[in-house]
Protein backbone atom coordinates (compact mmCIF):
# COMPACT_ATOMS: atom_id res chain seq x y z
CA UNK A 1 0.00 0.00 0.00
CA UNK A 2 1.28 3.28 -0.93
CA UNK A 3 2.37 5.96 1.89
CA UNK A 4 2.12 9.52 1.02
CA UNK A 5 2.78 12.60 2.81
CA UNK A 6 -0.90 14.57 2.96
CA UNK A 7 -1.33 18.39 3.63
CA UNK A 8 -3.36 18.39 6.94
CA UNK A 9 -3.15 22.58 7.19
CA UNK A 10 -1.90 25.38 5.78
CA UNK A 11 -1.11 28.24 7.74
CA UNK A 12 0.75 32.06 7.32
CA UNK A 13 2.26 35.03 9.24
CA UNK A 14 3.01 38.56 7.52
CA UNK A 15 5.03 41.13 9.77
CA UNK A 16 3.10 43.89 11.17
CA UNK A 17 4.48 46.71 9.20
CA UNK A 18 2.45 46.76 5.02
CA UNK A 19 4.87 49.11 3.04
CA UNK A 20 3.14 50.26 -0.47
CA UNK A 21 4.62 51.37 -3.56
CA UNK A 22 4.14 55.45 -2.66
CA UNK A 23 5.68 55.02 0.66
CA UNK A 24 9.10 53.14 -0.41
CA UNK A 25 9.03 55.73 -3.70
CA UNK A 26 10.10 58.38 -0.96
CA UNK A 27 13.32 56.99 -0.12
CA UNK A 28 13.66 55.07 -3.43
CA UNK A 29 14.48 56.95 -6.51
CA UNK A 30 11.26 54.82 -8.17
CA UNK A 31 7.54 54.78 -8.64
CA UNK A 32 4.38 52.62 -8.00
CA UNK A 33 4.02 53.03 -11.81
CA UNK A 34 7.42 51.80 -12.78
CA UNK A 35 7.28 49.40 -10.02
CA UNK A 36 3.85 47.69 -10.96
CA UNK A 37 4.78 47.76 -14.96
CA UNK A 38 8.22 46.21 -14.43
CA UNK A 39 6.40 43.72 -11.57
CA UNK A 40 3.36 43.72 -10.74
CA UNK A 41 4.31 44.20 -7.18
CA UNK A 42 2.13 46.84 -4.96
CA UNK A 43 2.93 46.20 -1.55
CA UNK A 44 5.31 44.36 0.71
CA UNK A 45 5.79 43.79 4.55
CA UNK A 46 8.64 44.38 6.07
CA UNK A 47 9.64 42.85 9.89
CA UNK A 48 10.24 45.56 12.39
CA UNK A 49 11.72 45.10 15.71
CA UNK A 50 11.58 41.76 17.59
CA UNK A 51 10.58 39.80 13.77
CA UNK A 52 12.71 37.70 12.82
CA UNK A 53 12.55 34.35 10.25
CA UNK A 54 11.94 32.39 13.48
CA UNK A 55 9.04 34.20 14.85
CA UNK A 56 7.27 34.53 11.51
CA UNK A 57 7.77 30.60 11.06
CA UNK A 58 6.40 29.57 14.75
CA UNK A 59 3.30 31.53 13.89
CA UNK A 60 2.89 30.55 10.55
CA UNK A 61 3.32 26.73 12.00
CA UNK A 62 0.86 27.93 14.90
CA UNK A 63 -1.46 28.66 12.42
CA UNK A 64 -1.23 26.06 9.95
CA UNK A 65 -1.84 23.78 13.27
CA UNK A 66 -4.65 25.32 13.93
CA UNK A 67 -6.20 24.36 10.79
CA UNK A 68 -4.71 20.44 10.53
CA UNK A 69 -6.55 20.24 14.25
CA UNK A 70 -3.21 18.97 15.81
CA UNK A 71 -1.03 19.95 18.50
CA UNK A 72 2.58 20.63 18.47
CA UNK A 73 4.23 17.10 20.01
CA UNK A 74 2.47 15.27 17.34
CA UNK A 75 5.25 16.54 15.18
CA UNK A 76 8.09 14.83 14.61
CA UNK A 77 9.49 16.49 11.74
CA UNK A 78 9.98 20.36 10.90
CA UNK A 79 12.28 21.36 7.98
CA UNK A 80 13.18 25.14 7.49
CA UNK A 81 13.74 26.58 4.14
CA UNK A 82 15.27 29.91 4.45
CA UNK A 83 18.36 32.02 3.41
CA UNK A 84 17.44 34.39 6.01
CA UNK A 85 18.10 32.50 9.29
CA UNK A 86 18.36 34.40 12.58
CA UNK A 87 21.62 33.23 12.95
CA UNK A 88 24.56 31.68 11.56
CA UNK A 89 23.49 28.72 14.09
CA UNK A 90 21.75 26.73 16.06
CA UNK A 91 19.56 26.33 12.95
CA UNK A 92 16.20 28.47 12.92
CA UNK A 93 13.93 25.01 12.96
CA UNK A 94 15.57 24.27 16.30
CA UNK A 95 14.36 27.63 17.17
CA UNK A 96 10.82 27.30 15.87
CA UNK A 97 11.12 23.82 17.97
CA UNK A 98 11.56 25.44 21.12
CA UNK A 99 8.78 28.53 20.51
CA UNK A 100 5.88 25.57 19.91
CA UNK A 101 6.91 23.95 23.05
CA UNK A 102 8.37 20.60 20.85
CA UNK A 103 11.00 19.04 23.17
CA UNK A 104 11.86 16.23 20.84
CA UNK A 105 11.66 16.03 17.12
CA UNK A 106 14.09 16.30 14.38
CA UNK A 107 14.56 19.60 13.35
CA UNK A 108 16.73 21.40 10.78
CA UNK A 109 16.99 24.52 8.01
CA UNK A 110 17.23 23.94 4.19
CA UNK A 111 18.90 26.38 2.42
CA UNK A 112 18.18 26.82 -1.31
CA UNK A 113 17.04 30.40 -1.81
CA UNK A 114 13.50 30.98 -3.80
CA UNK A 115 13.25 27.09 -4.82
CA UNK A 116 13.54 26.43 -0.61
CA UNK A 117 10.10 25.58 0.47
CA UNK A 118 10.16 22.66 -2.40
CA UNK A 119 13.30 21.37 -1.24
CA UNK A 120 12.55 21.08 1.95
CA UNK A 121 9.13 19.54 0.77
CA UNK A 122 10.42 17.06 -1.69
CA UNK A 123 12.86 16.18 1.65
CA UNK A 124 9.83 15.65 4.21
CA UNK A 125 8.19 13.70 1.70
CA UNK A 126 11.00 11.49 1.45
CA UNK A 127 11.38 10.86 5.35
CA UNK A 128 8.01 10.21 5.70
CA UNK A 129 7.56 7.48 2.54
CA UNK A 130 10.71 5.92 4.14
CA UNK A 131 8.80 5.55 7.37
CA UNK A 132 11.53 8.24 9.39
CA UNK A 133 8.69 10.41 10.09
CA UNK A 134 4.54 10.50 10.20
CA UNK A 135 4.02 14.33 11.18
CA UNK A 136 5.93 16.83 9.52
CA UNK A 137 6.22 20.88 9.67
CA UNK A 138 7.57 22.17 6.19
CA UNK A 139 8.44 25.84 6.43
CA UNK A 140 9.51 28.54 4.07
CA UNK A 141 10.21 31.62 6.15
CA UNK A 142 12.62 34.61 5.33
CA UNK A 143 12.82 38.50 6.74
CA UNK A 144 15.05 39.41 3.02
CA UNK A 145 14.89 42.89 4.05
CA UNK A 146 17.61 42.59 5.65
CA UNK A 147 19.86 41.66 3.14
CA UNK A 148 18.91 44.19 1.03
CA UNK A 149 20.70 47.62 -0.46
CA UNK A 150 17.58 50.11 -0.02
CA UNK A 151 19.69 52.41 -2.40
CA UNK A 152 19.70 49.87 -5.36
CA UNK A 153 15.40 50.66 -7.00
CA UNK A 154 16.38 47.55 -8.82
CA UNK A 155 16.25 45.04 -6.36
CA UNK A 156 15.19 46.46 -2.73
CA UNK A 157 11.55 46.94 -4.33
CA UNK A 158 11.23 43.66 -5.12
CA UNK A 159 11.35 41.62 -2.00
CA UNK A 160 9.45 41.61 1.11
CA UNK A 161 9.19 39.50 4.54
CA UNK A 162 6.73 36.93 5.46
CA UNK A 163 6.07 32.87 6.16
CA UNK A 164 4.18 30.21 5.02
CA UNK A 165 3.82 26.46 7.08
CA UNK A 166 2.16 23.15 5.79
CA UNK A 167 1.75 20.32 8.03
CA UNK A 168 2.26 16.99 6.09
CA UNK A 169 0.57 13.37 7.78
CA UNK A 170 1.54 9.82 6.58
CA UNK A 171 -1.24 8.48 5.16
CA UNK A 172 -1.45 4.60 3.97
CA UNK A 173 -3.37 4.20 0.73
CA UNK A 174 -5.77 6.59 -1.10
CA UNK A 175 -5.56 9.84 -3.37
CA UNK A 176 -4.45 12.48 -1.43
CA UNK A 177 -0.58 13.80 -0.79
CA UNK A 178 2.00 14.49 -2.59
CA UNK A 179 2.38 12.63 -5.99
CA UNK A 180 6.07 13.43 -7.29
CA UNK A 181 8.76 16.24 -6.81
CA UNK A 182 11.50 17.37 -9.27
CA UNK A 183 14.31 19.43 -8.20
CA UNK A 184 17.44 20.78 -9.80
CA UNK A 185 20.40 23.14 -9.47
CA UNK A 186 22.98 24.67 -11.56
CA UNK A 187 25.90 26.82 -9.88
CA UNK A 188 27.77 27.79 -13.33
CA UNK A 189 25.18 30.69 -12.82
CA UNK A 190 25.60 31.63 -9.25
CA UNK A 191 26.93 35.56 -10.11
CA UNK A 192 23.16 36.35 -11.16
CA UNK A 193 21.58 36.20 -8.27
CA UNK A 194 23.63 36.44 -4.89
CA UNK A 195 24.32 37.78 -1.58
CA UNK A 196 27.98 39.26 -1.64
CA UNK A 197 29.00 38.31 1.31
CA UNK A 198 28.77 35.15 4.15
CA UNK A 199 30.92 33.69 7.64
CA UNK A 200 33.11 32.27 5.42
CA UNK A 201 34.35 34.71 2.72
CA UNK A 202 34.00 38.24 4.34
CA UNK A 203 32.74 37.34 7.70
CA UNK A 204 29.68 39.72 7.23
CA UNK A 205 25.97 38.96 5.99
CA UNK A 206 26.13 40.96 2.79
CA UNK A 207 23.57 42.26 0.33
CA UNK A 208 21.19 41.14 -2.21
CA UNK A 209 22.68 41.51 -5.65
CA UNK A 210 21.13 40.59 -8.54
CA UNK A 211 21.24 40.24 -12.63
CA UNK A 212 17.18 40.99 -13.62
CA UNK A 213 17.59 40.26 -17.54
CA UNK A 214 19.27 37.37 -17.47
CA UNK A 215 17.42 35.92 -14.08
CA UNK A 216 14.40 36.46 -16.05
CA UNK A 217 15.20 34.50 -19.09
CA UNK A 218 16.42 31.36 -17.20
CA UNK A 219 13.91 31.44 -14.78
CA UNK A 220 11.42 31.33 -17.74
CA UNK A 221 12.63 28.49 -19.60
CA UNK A 222 13.23 26.52 -16.49
CA UNK A 223 10.18 26.63 -14.63
CA UNK A 224 8.47 25.26 -17.99
CA UNK A 225 10.54 22.59 -18.09
CA UNK A 226 9.94 21.39 -14.45
CA UNK A 227 6.66 21.49 -14.88
CA UNK A 228 6.52 19.45 -18.20
CA UNK A 229 8.38 17.41 -15.69
CA UNK A 230 6.70 16.86 -12.92
CA UNK A 231 3.50 16.32 -14.25
CA UNK A 232 5.31 13.15 -16.25
CA UNK A 233 6.41 11.91 -13.42
CA UNK A 234 2.98 12.12 -11.60
CA UNK A 235 1.22 10.80 -14.62
CA UNK A 236 -0.70 13.97 -15.33
CA UNK A 237 -1.97 16.19 -17.97
CA UNK A 238 -1.95 20.39 -17.80
CA UNK A 239 -5.37 20.00 -18.41
CA UNK A 240 -6.21 17.60 -14.92
CA UNK A 241 -3.99 20.48 -13.20
CA UNK A 242 -6.55 22.41 -11.17
CA UNK A 243 -3.81 25.02 -9.63
CA UNK A 244 -0.84 26.14 -10.38
CA UNK A 245 1.10 28.32 -7.41
CA UNK A 246 3.94 29.51 -8.73
CA UNK A 247 7.09 31.14 -6.81
CA UNK A 248 6.09 35.01 -6.61
CA UNK A 249 9.33 36.61 -7.76
CA UNK A 250 7.57 38.76 -10.67
CA UNK A 251 4.09 38.97 -12.58
CA UNK A 252 5.70 39.38 -15.90
CA UNK A 253 7.45 35.62 -15.07
CA UNK A 254 4.83 33.83 -14.16
CA UNK A 255 2.42 35.27 -17.00
CA UNK A 256 5.45 34.17 -19.58
CA UNK A 257 5.36 30.71 -18.27
CA UNK A 258 1.77 30.10 -17.95
CA UNK A 259 1.90 31.24 -21.79
CA UNK A 260 4.24 28.84 -22.50
CA UNK A 261 2.69 26.05 -20.80
CA UNK A 262 -0.83 26.91 -22.37
CA UNK A 263 -2.12 27.44 -19.20
CA UNK A 264 -4.88 29.74 -18.02
CA UNK A 265 -4.25 32.79 -16.18
CA UNK A 266 -7.32 31.76 -14.04
CA UNK A 267 -5.98 28.70 -12.61
CA UNK A 268 -2.47 30.44 -11.84
CA UNK A 269 -2.37 31.72 -8.15
CA UNK A 270 -1.10 35.22 -8.00
CA UNK A 271 0.02 37.28 -4.89
CA UNK A 272 3.22 38.58 -5.84
CA UNK A 273 1.44 42.00 -5.84
CA UNK A 274 0.41 42.45 -2.13
CA UNK A 275 3.64 40.07 -0.88
CA UNK A 276 6.12 41.15 -3.39
CA UNK A 277 8.78 38.18 -3.42
CA UNK A 278 9.36 36.70 0.08
CA UNK A 279 12.37 33.97 -1.28
CA UNK A 280 11.59 30.55 0.29
CA UNK A 281 8.33 31.98 1.88
CA UNK A 282 5.68 32.88 -1.12
CA UNK A 283 4.68 29.92 -2.47
CA UNK A 284 3.56 28.69 0.89
CA UNK A 285 2.66 31.70 1.30
CA UNK A 286 0.41 32.31 -2.05
CA UNK A 287 -1.14 28.59 -1.00
CA UNK A 288 -2.64 29.58 2.32
CA UNK A 289 -4.30 32.91 0.59
CA UNK A 290 -5.81 30.21 -1.94
CA UNK A 291 -7.01 27.59 0.34
CA UNK A 292 -8.44 30.23 2.77
CA UNK A 293 -9.96 32.40 0.10
CA UNK A 294 -11.36 28.68 -0.99
CA UNK A 295 -9.79 28.52 -4.71
CA UNK A 296 -8.03 25.25 -3.58
CA UNK A 297 -10.50 22.63 -2.08
CA UNK A 298 -9.37 19.26 -0.95
CA UNK A 299 -8.97 16.60 -4.26
CA UNK A 300 -7.91 19.05 -6.36
CA UNK A 301 -4.76 18.80 -8.62
CA UNK A 302 -1.95 21.48 -7.17
CA UNK A 303 1.27 21.88 -8.78
CA UNK A 304 3.92 23.99 -7.29
CA UNK A 305 7.22 25.55 -8.60
CA UNK A 306 9.66 27.78 -7.98
CA UNK A 307 13.28 29.00 -8.84
CA UNK A 308 16.04 30.69 -6.94
CA UNK A 309 19.74 31.76 -6.25
CA UNK A 310 22.30 29.05 -7.56
CA UNK A 311 20.68 28.68 -10.26
CA UNK A 312 17.94 26.46 -7.84
CA UNK A 313 14.37 25.07 -9.30
CA UNK A 314 11.67 22.92 -9.23
CA UNK A 315 8.35 21.87 -8.26
CA UNK A 316 5.96 19.93 -6.89
CA UNK A 317 2.72 17.98 -8.19
CA UNK A 318 0.14 16.52 -5.32
CA UNK A 319 -3.77 15.71 -4.76
CA UNK A 320 -4.43 18.56 -1.83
Amino acid sequence: MTRRAVIQGVGSALPQRRVDNAELAVQVDTSDEWIVERTGIRTRYIAGEGETTATLAAEACRRALAEAGMEPGEIDLIVLATATPDQTFPSSATKVQAMLGIADCIAFDVHAVCTGFLYALSVADAMIRAGNASSALVIGAETFSRILDWEDRGTCVLFGDGAGAVVLKAEEGGTRGILATRLHADGRHGDMLYVDGGPSTTGTVGKLRMKGREVFRHAVVNLADVLNEVLEVAGLTSDQVDWVVPHQANARIIDATARKLGLSPERVVLTVDRHANTSAASVPLALDVAVKDGRIKQGDCVVLEAMGGGFTWGAAALRF
